[in-house]
């Protein structure tokens, strides 16, 4: 099982390889890239790695490729400027989608998967600065509903989520994303992080910054197929009892991937320590047929080594049909530690599988020193289940 690593302060993109059999991880090989990448996300086809840079703001396209090895490779495709640092990047076939702060972007995608031209300018009347300071009091995150006819996009700043229909006839003459609509989140101060939709593109889940709670939303819909609104059903909080949000900062909801041909069983969600002295969390809930939670309160809570820096951020892996166990695995990137662990999950345990840490290549130690801060992971989806 393979998965690229971004980072938030050194210009490489690591690739790791995790036997889940031997419970081992190791780092198989180090691309350059073009900038630090906070947040990268694959094609729907994963031929292509799309990521998000700070500085210059800027969006980038890498091409995946098996070399001569068994392992993947990058090699850095084109890069686009954006107008302001992206939080998250999403890639359809045809566009690629980001956002950060006060601003968004469309772009065209070339059919070998370059980034193409600005297809259009999304703005979010909400007052944040530009740069880094607009992620953490703007807009934040871009995500596509299964179906691809609506952009989610998750705004701290407003806490809010705005949506927006993604046109199936766009032209040059024509925008691409309208009805844009702000649905407010379901208390004060929440401050909205991600928006991650569940398989049946009726239930939406948000991970709340501030309030480090995350939020189950059914997502009610026109006849023309356009959202309404968004109904809050259900919140829980990421943390033990007796904790206090303000010591926290929540990061990243995501749901189990397996077994195939069912729903998601489980929703995980992870919180950073406002400081190195609090560790985070790693949360797991059981989730009914329809996406809901079972109940509001975490099937387990793990502490993380570490507060985790700016990320602590779970990434669920493909389901592993080979092992014999009914275990979930999940990436875990720990910016203090400069780490990736694997974490795994048995329906009622938590627990670390295995760790690594990521190091510059001893080609170009005298370019940077300290700790590579691991940003965010994306698995490769093994290339039978893509096809299926």
């Amino acid at each position: 099982m393979e998965l690229f690593v971004g980072t938030f302060n050194v210009p490489y993109i690591y690739t790791l390889s995790f036997d889940p059999l031997l419970a081992h991880l190791n780092v198989t090989h180090v691309s350059h890239a073009t900038a630090p990448h906070a947040w990268i996300s694959f094609a729907p086809n994963q031929k292509t790695l799309y990521a998000a840079a700070w500085d210059p703001p800027s969006v980038a396209a890498y091409k995946s490729q098996l070399d001569d090895g068994p392992f993947h490779t990058l090699e850095p495709i084109n890069t686009k400027p954006v107008a302001n640092s992206p939080g998250y990047v999403v890639a359809s076939d045809s566009h690629l989608y980001s956002a950060g702060g006060a601003t968004g972007e469309a772009f065209h995608l070339d059919s070998d998967g370059a980034l193409g031209d600005l297809a259009q300018q999304l703005e979010f009347a909400n007052g944040s600065p530009g740069g880094v300071d607009g992620l953490r009091s703007g807009a934040h995150s871009a995500d596509l509903s299964p179906d691809g006819r609506t952009l989610y996009v998750a705004d701290i700043g407003s806490n809010a989520v705005w949506t927006f229909s993604v046109s199936q006839q766009a032209s040059g003459s024509s925008a691409l994303l309208t009805e844009q609509q702000k649905n407010k989140a379901a208390r004060e101060e929440d401050g909205p992080r991600h928006a991650w939709p569940h398989p049946n593109g009726q239930i939406l889940y948000v991970i709340q910054e501030h309030s480090n709670m995350v939020d189950v939303f059914q997502v009610n819909r026109r006849q023309d197929g356009t959202v309404q609104d968004l109904e809050h059903l259900q919140g829980a909080s990421v943390l033990p009892p007796g904790k206090n949000a303000s010591d926290y900062a929540a990061d990243e909801v995501r749901f189990s991937t397996g077994p195939p041909g069912h729903a998601p069983r489980y929703l995980f969600a992870s919180t950073r320590g406002s400081d190195a002295s609090r560790n985070g969390y790693v949360s797991a809930f059981e989730l009914d047929s329809q996406g809901r939670l079972v109940r509001t309160e975490a099937t387990d809570l793990w502490e993380t080594p570490t507060s985790g820096g700016g990320s602590n951020a779970v990434e669920p892996a493909p389901w592993v049909a080979e092992t014999s166990s009914d275990v979930q695995y999940l990436a875990l990137t720990d910016a203090a530690a400069g780490k990736v662990y694997i974490l795994g999950f048995d329906g009622a345990c938590i627990y670390e599988v295995s760790e690594v840490a990521l190091e510059i290549p001893a080609s170009d130690g005298d370019k940077f020193n300290g700790t590579v801060q691991a940003a965010t992971a994306v698995w490769l989806t093994p290339a039978r289940e893509l096809i299926e």
